[in-house]
C-alpha cells in the first residue's frame, strides 16, 4: 500500500466552504469557498512546501543559531535553516498527527499530536489542533505541558491567502503600529520601526504591486485583528482573523507571488532568546489561541 506525501486526508464541508486537513502536520492542505480557492493549496501527491498550510509547535519563525537559554539552561537546538544558521518554525511540521474525533460531524476535524522531549526542547507537550466550519473557518490550537518541568512555548501558522490571480494585482489591507526589520543574511531581528507613511502602510485599502514583505508585525490594535486580500476586478476577497500579538507576512516570492502568506503568532521570532512575549507553560498548564478564516 502507497502512503500520500501529506499522510491521510480528512475532508470538512460546511457553510459553502470545503477544506482538507492532512496527517502530516496536522496541516491545512486546502481550502474553497463556492468551489474558488480561498487559501493556497498543494496536491495530495506533494509534501507542504513554502510552510504552506502548516502549524508551527513549539515556536513560530526563526531562533537565531538555534541557540536559547532557558531557566538557567542552555539549550541549541537543530539547524533546520541551515542556509541562515537557524532553527526555524518548530518541531512539529513534518510529525504525524492522529485524527482523534469520531468524524460525525462533517464540518469539524480534531487532529492530535504528543510531542516529546529532543535535543534543545526538553519537554513534553500535547498538541491539538481543532478546524471548523461554519459561516467561516475557525482553527484552534492547544498545547498543554504533560511534562514535569516548565517549558518555552509559543505558536505560529502558516496559511496563504488566495483569491486565484497574482497577489501584485490585488489590495491588501491591514493595520499595524510597527515592523519587526531583519538583517538580510539571515533575518535575524533588529529591531522595531514605526508602519505609518512607510511603503507596508497598508491602513487603507491599495495595490501590493512590487512591495516585498516578509516581515513581523506588531501594534495590531490591542484586540481582534485582520487582514484582506481583494481581487479588484472580481471582487474575491480571502480574510484572515485573530486576536495574536503577533503576525508574520509574506508576499509568497517562494511560491511565485501567487498568494500572500499570514501567520499568526503568539510571540515574534527569537522570542525563546528574548523572552518577549514567550509563553511559560508550567507543569498541567494549557494554551490556547485561534484564528479564522473567511470571504
Amino acid at each position: 500500500m502507497s502512503v500520500l506525501p501529506s499522510g491521510e486526508q480528512w475532508v470538512l464541508r460546511g457553510g459553502g466552504y470545503e477544506g482538507t486537513v492532512v496527517s502530516v502536520g496536522g496541516g491545512l492542505r486546502e481550502l474553497t469557498y463556492g468551489g474558488r480557492p480561498v487559501l493556497l493549496a498543494y496536491g495530495e501527491d506533494e509534501a507542504a512546501h513554502a510552510g504552506l498550510g502548516q502549524h508551527l509547535f513549539p515556536w513560530p519563525n526563526r531562533i537565531t543559531d538555534g541557540q536559547y537559554t532557558f531557566e538557567g539552561v542552555d539549550q541549541q537546538l537543530y539547524l533546520t535553516e541551515p542556509a541562515r544558521q537557524n532553527a526555524i518554525h518548530g518541531l512539529t511540521r513534518w510529525a504525524n498527527w492522529q485524527r482523534i474525533d469520531d468524524g460525525s460531524d462533517p464540518s469539524t476535524v480534531v487532529a492530535g499530536h504528543q510531542l516529546f522531549g529532543q535535543p534543545g526542547y526538553p519537554h513534553q507537550l500535547e498538541l491539538r489542533l481543532t478546524y471548523h466550519l461554519t459561516d467561516r473557518l475557525t482553527v484552534t490550537a492547544t498545547a498543554t505541558n504533560v511534562g514535569r518541568t516548565s517549558a518555552p512555548y509559543g505558536y505560529g501558522a502558516h496559511p496563504y491567502l488566495s483569491v486565484g490571480r497574482q497577489i501584485d494585482d490585488c489590495l491588501l489591507e491591514f493595520s499595524a503600529a510597527q515592523r519587526l526589520e531583519v538583517s538580510a543574511d539571515r533575518m535575524a531581528p533588529t529591531g522595531l520601526t514605526a508602519v505609518e507613511g512607510t511603503p507596508y502602510d497598508f491602513r487603507e485599502p491599495r495595490l501590493i504591486g512590487s512591495t516585498s514583505i516578509d516581515n513581523a508585525f506588531t501594534g495590531l490594535g490591542g484586540g481582534t485583528w485582520s487582514v484582506s486580500l481583494t481581487d479588484p476586478d472580481s471582487g474575491a476577497r480571502s480574510v484572515l482573523t485573530s486576536d495574536t500579538p503577533w503576525m508574520q507576512l509574506f508576499t509568497g516570492e517562494a511560491v511565485g507571488r501567487t498568494a500572500l502568506a499570514v501567520e499568526p503568532m503568539t510571540c515574534p521570532p527569537d522570542a525563546f532568546r528574548t523572552g518577549q512575549d514567550l509563553v511559560v507553560l508550567q507543569a498541567g498548564d494549557s494554551h490556547t489561541t485561534s484564528f479564522q478564516v473567511s470571504v
